[in-house]
Protein backbone atom coordinates (compact mmCIF):
# COMPACT_ATOMS: atom_id res chain seq x y z
CA UNK A 1 0.00 0.00 0.00
CA UNK A 2 1.14 3.27 -1.12
CA UNK A 3 2.10 6.03 2.22
CA UNK A 4 0.07 9.03 1.51
CA UNK A 5 1.64 12.53 2.24
CA UNK A 6 0.49 12.78 5.83
CA UNK A 7 2.51 9.62 6.47
CA UNK A 8 5.03 10.30 5.40
CA UNK A 9 5.54 13.36 7.14
CA UNK A 10 4.40 11.52 9.93
CA UNK A 11 7.87 9.04 9.71
CA UNK A 12 9.95 11.87 8.63
CA UNK A 13 8.49 13.56 12.21
CA UNK A 14 9.09 10.02 13.63
CA UNK A 15 12.85 9.73 13.24
CA UNK A 16 13.17 13.22 14.52
CA UNK A 17 11.26 12.50 17.55
CA UNK A 18 13.05 9.51 18.15
CA UNK A 19 16.47 11.63 18.17
CA UNK A 20 15.31 13.74 20.65
CA UNK A 21 14.09 10.92 23.01
CA UNK A 22 17.28 9.67 22.89
CA UNK A 23 19.15 12.97 23.77
CA UNK A 24 16.94 13.06 26.33
CA UNK A 25 16.77 9.56 27.92
CA UNK A 26 20.80 10.15 27.80
CA UNK A 27 20.53 13.66 29.70
CA UNK A 28 21.51 12.83 32.85
CA UNK A 29 24.83 11.00 31.81
CA UNK A 30 25.79 13.58 29.28
CA UNK A 31 28.09 16.43 30.26
CA UNK A 32 27.29 19.98 30.80
CA UNK A 33 29.16 20.97 28.08
CA UNK A 34 28.74 18.37 24.66
CA UNK A 35 31.09 18.33 21.89
CA UNK A 36 28.88 19.35 18.99
CA UNK A 37 31.56 20.11 16.06
CA UNK A 38 34.21 18.69 14.48
CA UNK A 39 37.37 19.14 12.12
CA UNK A 40 37.59 17.56 8.86
CA UNK A 41 40.27 15.44 10.42
CA UNK A 42 37.30 14.46 13.27
CA UNK A 43 39.02 16.60 16.07
CA UNK A 44 36.42 17.87 18.18
CA UNK A 45 36.95 21.33 17.94
CA UNK A 46 33.63 23.39 19.16
CA UNK A 47 31.32 22.56 22.11
CA UNK A 48 27.73 23.89 22.91
CA UNK A 49 26.10 23.31 26.41
CA UNK A 50 24.24 20.60 27.33
CA UNK A 51 20.28 22.44 27.09
CA UNK A 52 21.54 23.93 23.39
CA UNK A 53 22.61 21.34 22.19
CA UNK A 54 20.24 18.59 22.90
CA UNK A 55 17.84 21.03 21.29
CA UNK A 56 19.58 22.46 18.42
CA UNK A 57 19.03 19.77 15.98
CA UNK A 58 15.58 17.85 16.89
CA UNK A 59 14.72 22.01 16.24
CA UNK A 60 16.14 22.31 13.05
CA UNK A 61 14.61 19.79 11.84
CA UNK A 62 11.37 20.54 13.14
CA UNK A 63 12.04 23.80 11.34
CA UNK A 64 12.54 21.89 7.70
CA UNK A 65 9.95 19.67 8.42
CA UNK A 66 7.53 22.59 8.73
CA UNK A 67 9.34 24.99 5.98
CA UNK A 68 8.79 21.53 3.79
CA UNK A 69 4.95 20.94 4.19
CA UNK A 70 4.51 24.62 3.54
CA UNK A 71 6.45 25.24 0.12
CA UNK A 72 3.98 23.18 -1.74
CA UNK A 73 1.36 25.64 -0.95
CA UNK A 74 3.30 28.74 -1.13
CA UNK A 75 4.96 27.78 -4.73
CA UNK A 76 2.80 29.76 -8.27
CA UNK A 77 3.67 26.35 -9.60
CA UNK A 78 3.08 24.47 -6.66
CA UNK A 79 0.56 21.84 -9.09
CA UNK A 80 4.19 20.42 -10.64
CA UNK A 81 5.50 19.59 -7.31
CA UNK A 82 2.29 17.62 -6.98
CA UNK A 83 3.78 15.46 -10.33
CA UNK A 84 6.75 14.12 -7.83
CA UNK A 85 5.04 14.84 -5.14
CA UNK A 86 6.12 10.94 -3.57
CA UNK A 87 9.97 11.72 -4.13
CA UNK A 88 9.24 15.28 -2.59
CA UNK A 89 8.09 13.61 0.47
CA UNK A 90 10.26 10.74 0.47
CA UNK A 91 13.50 13.64 0.29
CA UNK A 92 12.11 15.30 3.33
CA UNK A 93 12.18 11.01 5.04
CA UNK A 94 15.65 10.70 4.05
CA UNK A 95 16.64 14.47 5.53
CA UNK A 96 14.94 13.67 8.57
CA UNK A 97 16.42 10.57 8.93
CA UNK A 98 19.80 12.00 8.36
CA UNK A 99 19.42 14.69 10.84
CA UNK A 100 18.28 12.09 13.69
CA UNK A 101 21.45 10.23 13.07
CA UNK A 102 23.35 12.88 12.88
CA UNK A 103 21.84 13.85 16.55
CA UNK A 104 22.01 10.69 18.16
CA UNK A 105 25.86 10.35 17.12
CA UNK A 106 26.13 13.34 18.68
CA UNK A 107 24.73 12.16 21.80
CA UNK A 108 26.70 8.52 21.75
CA UNK A 109 29.86 10.49 21.36
CA UNK A 110 29.14 12.47 24.58
CA UNK A 111 28.69 9.46 26.33
CA UNK A 112 31.93 8.41 25.32
CA UNK A 113 31.64 6.25 22.70
CA UNK A 114 34.63 6.57 20.63
CA UNK A 115 34.05 6.64 16.84
CA UNK A 116 34.83 8.91 13.43
CA UNK A 117 32.08 11.41 13.92
CA UNK A 118 33.43 12.78 10.26
CA UNK A 119 32.35 9.34 8.69
CA UNK A 120 29.09 9.11 10.22
CA UNK A 121 28.58 12.68 8.68
CA UNK A 122 30.00 11.94 4.91
CA UNK A 123 27.96 8.80 4.89
CA UNK A 124 25.13 10.59 5.83
CA UNK A 125 25.62 13.20 3.01
CA UNK A 126 26.30 10.43 0.89
CA UNK A 127 23.08 8.72 1.36
CA UNK A 128 21.37 12.32 0.71
CA UNK A 129 23.42 12.93 -2.59
CA UNK A 130 21.72 10.31 -4.10
CA UNK A 131 18.33 10.51 -3.12
CA UNK A 132 18.78 14.06 -4.65
CA UNK A 133 19.93 12.66 -8.04
CA UNK A 134 16.93 10.78 -7.92
CA UNK A 135 14.31 13.51 -6.66
CA UNK A 136 15.99 16.08 -9.86
CA UNK A 137 15.53 13.13 -12.12
CA UNK A 138 11.91 13.51 -11.43
CA UNK A 139 11.07 17.24 -10.76
CA UNK A 140 8.65 19.41 -12.37
CA UNK A 141 9.37 23.09 -12.83
CA UNK A 142 8.63 24.82 -9.72
CA UNK A 143 10.19 27.84 -7.86
CA UNK A 144 11.55 26.05 -4.79
CA UNK A 145 12.78 22.79 -5.24
CA UNK A 146 15.79 21.84 -7.69
CA UNK A 147 18.40 23.31 -9.59
CA UNK A 148 16.86 26.88 -9.86
CA UNK A 149 19.22 28.93 -11.97
CA UNK A 150 17.58 32.24 -14.47
CA UNK A 151 17.63 29.52 -17.41
CA UNK A 152 15.97 26.62 -16.08
CA UNK A 153 12.99 28.88 -14.29
CA UNK A 154 13.20 30.38 -18.14
CA UNK A 155 12.00 27.12 -20.08
CA UNK A 156 10.66 24.02 -19.34
CA UNK A 157 13.25 22.22 -22.10
CA UNK A 158 16.18 23.94 -20.37
CA UNK A 159 15.39 22.53 -16.75
CA UNK A 160 14.12 19.13 -18.23
CA UNK A 161 17.69 18.56 -19.41
CA UNK A 162 19.42 20.31 -16.70
CA UNK A 163 17.88 18.25 -14.30
CA UNK A 164 18.66 14.93 -16.19
CA UNK A 165 22.15 15.84 -15.92
CA UNK A 166 22.14 16.99 -12.48
CA UNK A 167 20.68 14.20 -11.25
CA UNK A 168 23.37 11.93 -12.49
CA UNK A 169 25.96 14.16 -11.06
CA UNK A 170 24.48 14.10 -8.07
CA UNK A 171 24.71 10.28 -7.64
CA UNK A 172 28.08 10.62 -9.06
CA UNK A 173 29.03 12.79 -6.21
CA UNK A 174 27.43 10.75 -3.71
CA UNK A 175 29.94 7.87 -4.95
CA UNK A 176 32.51 9.84 -5.17
CA UNK A 177 31.73 10.74 -1.39
CA UNK A 178 32.24 7.26 0.03
CA UNK A 179 34.73 6.25 -2.30
CA UNK A 180 36.71 9.43 -0.46
CA UNK A 181 36.12 7.91 3.05
CA UNK A 182 39.00 5.55 2.11
CA UNK A 183 41.35 8.45 2.38
CA UNK A 184 41.13 9.17 5.48
CA UNK A 185 41.63 12.83 6.47
CA UNK A 186 40.95 14.52 2.84
CA UNK A 187 37.77 12.41 2.67
CA UNK A 188 35.78 15.98 3.49
CA UNK A 189 37.78 17.61 0.60
CA UNK A 190 36.77 14.98 -1.57
CA UNK A 191 33.14 15.53 -0.92
CA UNK A 192 33.52 19.69 -1.04
CA UNK A 193 34.90 19.31 -4.38
CA UNK A 194 32.91 16.87 -5.87
CA UNK A 195 30.13 19.46 -4.34
CA UNK A 196 31.45 22.43 -5.91
CA UNK A 197 32.12 20.77 -9.13
CA UNK A 198 28.70 19.42 -9.75
CA UNK A 199 26.81 22.89 -8.78
CA UNK A 200 29.44 24.67 -11.32
CA UNK A 201 28.56 22.39 -14.12
CA UNK A 202 25.23 22.12 -13.67
CA UNK A 203 25.11 26.08 -13.69
CA UNK A 204 26.67 26.89 -16.73
CA UNK A 205 24.77 23.70 -18.52
CA UNK A 206 21.70 25.09 -18.32
CA UNK A 207 23.27 28.26 -19.38
CA UNK A 208 24.94 26.39 -22.31
CA UNK A 209 21.62 24.73 -22.91
CA UNK A 210 19.52 27.72 -22.86
CA UNK A 211 21.71 29.99 -25.12
CA UNK A 212 21.60 26.77 -27.45
CA UNK A 213 18.25 26.19 -27.62
CA UNK A 214 17.59 30.06 -28.08
CA UNK A 215 19.94 30.10 -30.83
CA UNK A 216 18.15 27.63 -32.64
CA UNK A 217 14.35 29.50 -32.13
CA UNK A 218 13.62 26.11 -29.48
CA UNK A 219 13.40 27.50 -26.36
CA UNK A 220 10.31 26.84 -24.80
CA UNK A 221 9.09 29.76 -22.23
CA UNK A 222 7.47 28.02 -19.19
CA UNK A 223 4.21 28.85 -17.95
Amino acid sequence: MRLTTRSRFGLAAGFLALGALAGLAAAPELPAEMVTHWDGAGNPNGTMSKPAALAFVPALGSGLLALFAVLPRIDPLGENIESFRRHYDWFVVVLSAYLSALHAGIVAFNLGYEFDFVLLVLAGIAALYYYIGILLGRAERNWFVGIRTPWTLSSDEVWERTHDLGGTLFKLTALATLAGLALGDVAIYVMIGATVLTSATTLVYSYYCYRRLDANGDVAAGT
